[in-house]
Parts: structure tokens; sequence; C-alpha cells
């Protein structure tokens, strides 16, 4: 029978201390921050100091550590998926494929280069863009493939970069979500022609706001570097007192430059990711081995090229019959309240406020009113919607009694909303 112990109606919560800060710093964080504040640059475009700014040692370092040549940060993830889009060609009359279930920053990108963003339904296992819907979607103007690796898994990498060389479309990762994620041993970012990051506070990764696009291309990292800086590009031989950034003008671009406090910030949060992420997926292991022995909630499953993800939002899917046929929302409700913690929906592009394509400024009515005309639903990602909630990546970051809160919890919702 229903009882009157959930906390949404007055019972106790599970949860009463606090979860693991986030985001994070300690003395070197303050150390360097200090140092580019009575420094005499806080910007790339401004004068030459002598020495190699933040930001360029944050793109070598980030570079470095994803196996990649190049990096350019970027102010936000946005800015970065589209300078990565108009490297590869992507302009009006092209088609790009991206997840039907993923943040609006994705379409919003292909509608900024003027192109149609189309979308694709997802692996049920994985809540990742299915290589197989894909290659359905593929037409002669199809310029890329936009895969998102989500929430606590990667999408199907060696099927995309197959998909990717059979027809000859251009893959983009967006791994803002996989930061140190690997698939048999290679770091995410690093198997498309550009890979693009969000270093967001929410991320795994932060200085607040930025970006960051990867690749091993020259030519495809030369176009990013002027589309992000007004056409300008680092000096190769700067002079001292005067403007570390030379005009070029090959590429027609906007301001979309880091600043040295946050790159400063990010190199130093970079020497913790590693450790952060073992820690996440540690816990992770442990709440899924928890999970698995409760009826009527389970957890993504990773394919076998899969070695590390990032734990970015740990999803878990619900049979919400097992819980008095509450709907997603009232369970989002009650086991927020549960654990005093923000739970997420999965809300498919279609049915989320933040994506009408009608709105694109940009593009012809005509345009828009099409492309707002072909979003529609797709089934795995509705499923998705109706049975799968997210837990940030932060209440992963403590120790396994923490986990076990998690577990009780949805134990509570389950043994309260039981129907004889």
């Amino acid at each position: 029978m229903r009882t009157k112990d959930l906390a949404i109606e007055g019972g106790p919560p599970v949860r009463t201390s606090p979860w693991p800060k986030w985001p994070r710093a300690d003395a070197r964080t303050q150390e360097v921050l200090l140092d580019v504040l009575h420094g005499k640059r806080w910007t790339l475009s401004g004068r030459y100091d002598g020495k190699a700014s933040y930001e360029q040692q944050f793109a070598a370092a980030f570079a470095r550590y994803n196996g990649v040549a190049h990096c350019t940060p970027t102010t936000n993830g946005s800015t970065a998926l589209v300078i990565a889009l108009k490297a590869l060609g992507v302009g009006y009359g092209d088609e790009v494929l991206v997840p039907g279930l993923t943040w609006v920053a994705c379409p919003l990108a292909v509608l900024e280069c003027g192109a149609r963003p189309i979308l694709v339904d997802l692996e049920p296992q994985t809540l990742c863009m299915s290589a197989d819907r894909a290659r359905e979607a593929i037409t002669p103007r199809t310029k890329a493939m936009m895969i998102v690796h989500q929430y606590c898994t990667l999408a199907d990498l060696d099927a995309f970069v197959a998909l990717a060389d059979q027809t000859g479309v251009s893959l983009l990762e967006d791994c803002s979500q996989a930061h140190g994620a690997t698939w048999k041993g290679r770091r995410v970012g690093s198997f498309g022609k550009v890979g693009a990051f969000s270093l967001h506070e929410t991320k795994v990764l932060t200085a607040g706001e930025g970006g960051a696009a990867i690749t091993d291309d020259p030519a495809l990292h030369e176009r990013m570097q002027q589309l992000r800086a007004n056409g300008r590009r680092f000096r190769a031989a700067p002079r001292e007192g005067y403007p570390a950034l030379e005009v070029v003008g090959d590429e027609l671009g906007w301001n979309g430059c880091l600043s040295e406090f946050q790159a400063a910030v990010l190199l130093d949060r970079l020497g913790h990711l590693d450790e952060e992420n073992a820690t996440r997926e540690q816990n992770a292991a442990y709440l899924e081995r928890r999970l698995s022995s409760l009826d009527g909630v389970t957890t993504l499953a990773r394919h076998p090229g899969v070695d590390r993800a990032t734990n970015f939002r740990f999803c878990i899917r619900f049979d919400r019959e097992k819980f008095g046929g509450m709907t997603i929302e009232q369970l989002r409700t009650a086991l927020s309240a549960e654990l005093d913690v923000p739970i997420g929906l999965t809300i498919p592009l279609a049915q989320n406020p933040l994506y009408d394509p009608s709105k694109a400024s940009g593009l012809p009515v005509a345009d828009r009113q099409a492309i707002a005309a072909a979003t529609r639903s797709l089934p795995v990602a509705q499923r998705a919607r109706d049975q799968c909630l997210t837990l940030p990546h932060y209440v992963l970051m403590g120790s396994t009694r923490d986990q076990d809160d998690i577990v009780e919890a949805i134990s509570k919702l389950r043994r309260s909303t039981a129907t004889s």
C-alpha cells in the first residue's frame, strides 16, 4: 500500500548531508588566477608579454592529453561546435545528422551555419545516436554526422568511423559529456575529423564557461583558429609589447576567444581530471551493482569498445509500473526531494521548448518552416523521455556511502508506491 513516508509528503528525506562540492579548486587554482590578475595579459588577443599565454599552454596540454596535434580553445562549447562545422565546410543547403536526444546547442550550431539539422533516433541500450538510423538518414546533402557521447556511455565509434569512411560524410564528435573517456585505449574526440568539448560549470572539466575543438588536421586547425578570432591567428614570432595575433582574413570569423583567467583554471584542473574520472567510474560501478538487485530499474549499457566513460550524468531507467504508475515527472520530484539534488529529465529535441527552428532568424522563412515541420518525435528518444532520469556527476565524487543513499532513495520510492 501507499505510505506517507516520502519526503514530498512530509516524511524524512534519505539524504541529510551535503553532496561533494562542484566545481573544485585548490591553492594552485588560486595561484594561477592571481598570476593572470597581476600579469600584463588577460586575453590571447592582448599584447605579447614574452611568454606563452595560458590559453596556448592549455591548448597544447589538452591536445597532448587527447592524443591529437591541435586544440583551439573557445568561449564555450557552442562556439566549438560552430567553428568545427564551418571548418568542415558546412553551410547553407547542407544537412547535418544530430541525435534526436541531446542538448539544444547541437542543432542550434547547425542552424548557425545555415544548414539543416536532421534528427536521428538512438540506440535503446546507450541513448547515443544509432549508426543504423544514421545510415538511413544520409542523403546527397549530408555534410556531417554529429555524434554525442552521452550521459555515462559512448556512441559506437567503430560503426560511425566505418560509416564515415564508406560515405565520405565528415564525423564530428561532441565530447562535452565525455572528457577523458576512452574507446579501445584511445581518447574520444580523436576519432572524428574534429572533437568538440564544452567546459561549462556542469561538465567534468570546467572553468565556469569555455570550450575546445581538437583535430589532427592542420588545415582544419588553421581554419578554426581564424574562425574563433575574427580571422586572426597567433604570430609565429611575436614581439613583446605588441599584439600576439596577426591579421590573416582567410576566414570570416568572430570573437570566440577564451580568456586567460579561464585558460589558467583549465590548465590547472586538467591535471586532476584522470583522478576525478577514476573516482566517478569506481562509484558508478558500485552504484550499478547495487541497482542491479532492485526490481524496476536498469542502467545504460556500454559497447565492448568502451574502456572508460566519464559519467557526466548517471542515467537510470525506471519501469514506472513497478513504481505505482508514477509519471517520470512525479518520480523526478520525489527522488529529488529524497536526495536534495537536481534530477534531470531526458528531453527529445522535438519536445524541447528551447529548440524551435522556426525562430532561426538567419535562415529564410520558408527554410525555417520546412525544418520545423520535419522535426518529429523519434520512438527510442520518446521512450527515454518517459522512462529515464539522470543524476549529476558530482554525486559520484564521494564515497560508496553516497551511492548507498541513492539506492535507498529509489528503494524507498519502490516500497512506498508498491501496490498490494
